[in-house]
């Protein structure tokens, strides 16, 4: 038997789960591995107190998997206070699977998954995310029925990004209202970074409503379809964030609002699609305040996916779909004049609201 010296770099994995920085008291973490199929997944349940953990399954390829480990924490924990804040009774959970969408994903792996997913009892609902698609979700439903955003032709609310997209513009609206004193967009600057699903279909509502827009993503044929499509312009620059322009809407993967640009940023409102878009959330949180940049909370703007498929299991309609997406332009507008009033960051006053709801459920459900 030989000891090895664990050098200070290690020693945070000796707890590599209740140790984790993004570790929140999570209720359940579910490692799945197969081997025939290659599926290497982590499934993180953050909190039952309002309902069944819901939340979708984003494949990516992770550079390790403590990287995974603590995507899925993170994401899960969002998918909590995103619920409660929008009123659905539902928990929070995510999933994630290591490997490449493109080359790795099989239908094998897929309903291997759903196994797992299965075997949690409906404590874990899954849906798409980033790397999935629609079709994805109905071979999941092949072997369980603990899955939502299926087709529509297979009964389900189809996929959800295009109601993301009008939800994130709704919030974003209002936060032009707050912070420009109208919410009309035409002819401000708005950079949209990532157009996958979600922010293809925002560059369309901003250019229906004449904004100007700059994309940019990592994917150069992405950024001709788009822009041939609708005549937005392709960012070239190499530092986004130090461009003027009256709103960044971040779209792609989360902490792009850091320490390395936070204070390089020139846009008056933060408000985009992505998860968890501050990389620390009340440091950074304070820091857009101070600033005087307003930021539209992620958790609640981007909620119109997870409206789109509770809708299955709710059995609501398209017109009532609309209806609640539509309504997160009055909650964003409640909660930065709450922030405002009380001198808190956004981002705090939002989560107070949903922490508040989860505490007044769990009070009930003790009695």
């Amino acid at each position: 038997m030989t000891s090895e010296i664990i050098t200070s770099k290690e020693l945070k994995k000796i707890d590599p789960v209740f140790g984790q920085h993004s570790f929140d008291d999570h209720e359940q973490i579910v490692f799945c591995n197969d081997k025939d199929t290659g599926l290497k997944a982590i499934i993180g349940i953050h909190n039952t107190v309002l309902g069944p953990a819901l939340g979708g399954t984003r494949m990516w390829q992770y550079n390790n998997e403590w990287e995974a480990l603590n995507d899925v924490l993170r994401l899960s924990r969002g998918m909590t206070f995103k619920s409660a804040i929008t009123g659905l009774n539902l928990g929070g959970g995510k999933a994630v699977i290591i490997g490449d969408a493109k080359t790795q994903k099989t239908p094998e792996l897929m309903k291997r998954f759903g196994e797992f997913v299965h075997s949690l009892g409906g404590r874990y609902i899954t849906a798409e995310d980033v790397g999935m698609t629609t079709r994805d979700m109905d071979t999941v439903r092949e072997v369980t029925p603990y899955v939502t955003g299926i087709s529509e032709s297979k009964g389900g609310a189809g996929n959800p990004s295009p109601i993301t997209a009008y939800g994130v513009f709704m919030g974003m609206k209002a936060a032009a209202k707050f912070q420009f004193g109208s919410d009309i967009l035409e002819d401000k600057n708005v950079f949209v970074q990532g157009i996958g699903n979600v922010g293809e279909a925002l560059v369309e509502h901003l250019v229906n409503e004449g904004a100007k827009v700059t994309i940019t993503d990592i994917s150069e044929e992405r950024l001709e379809e788009v822009r041939s499509k609708y005549g937005v312009t392709i960012y070239r620059g190499n530092d986004i964030y130090s461009e003027a322009m009256d709103i960044y809407a971040p779209c792609a993967l989360g902490a792009t609002v850091n320490d390395e640009t936070i204070y390089k940023l020139q846009a008056k409102v933060v408000a985009g699609a992505a998860n968890n878009q501050l990389a620390e959330e009340n440091k950074h949180g304070e820091i857009l305040m101070e600033r005087g940049i307003v930021y539209a909370p992620d958790f609640l703007i981007n909620a119109g996916g997870i409206i789109n498929v509770y809708a299955e299991l709710e059995d609501y309609g398209k017109q009532e779909i609309m209806r609640k997406t539509e309504n997160i332009y009055n909650t964003t507008l409640e909660i930065l004049d709450n922030a405002k009033v009380n001198n808190l960051t956004t981002h705090t006053a939002a989560l107070n609201i949903a922490k508040e709801r989860i505490e007044i459920r769990k009070r009930e459900n003790l009695k």
